[in-house]
């Protein structure tokens, strides 16, 4: 019982470090094509790829497209950095209440 508790803990903080690593890829990929785009004139032609689909734009109909996704993508990994940090602070709590130690082979 303590075995499969301790396992899906850790498979729990690792399911949201892999999602919080996405989602840091994610928002620098964000910020590299905002950087890459907010010098350049408004009205030049821009492509965008929405869920498989490339679309034409202008820069200045994507740029601020971008910048709501780049503040939604940073609140969300907030979001789940917290979550990570509370379920991390549930388990150290489980370990010290059931007096878990971990023994590396």
């Amino acid at each position: 019982d303590l075995q499969t508790t301790y396992g899906n803990y850790k498979n729990t903080l690792q399911t949201l470090a892999q999602k919080i690593g996405d989602i840091e890829q994610e928002t620098e990929e964000h910020k590299l094509v905002l950087e890459t785009l907010e010098p350049l004139d408004g009205d030049r032609k821009c492509f965008r790829m929405i869920h498989g689909v490339l679309t034409e734009r202008t820069v200045k109909e994507v740029v601020p497209m971008l910048k709501t996704t780049s503040e939604g993508l940073k609140k969300t990994l907030e979001e789940l950095v917290k979550q990570y940090r509370i379920k991390q602070d549930e388990m150290d709590s489980w370990k010290k209440k059931n007096n878990v130690q971990i023994v590396q082979q």
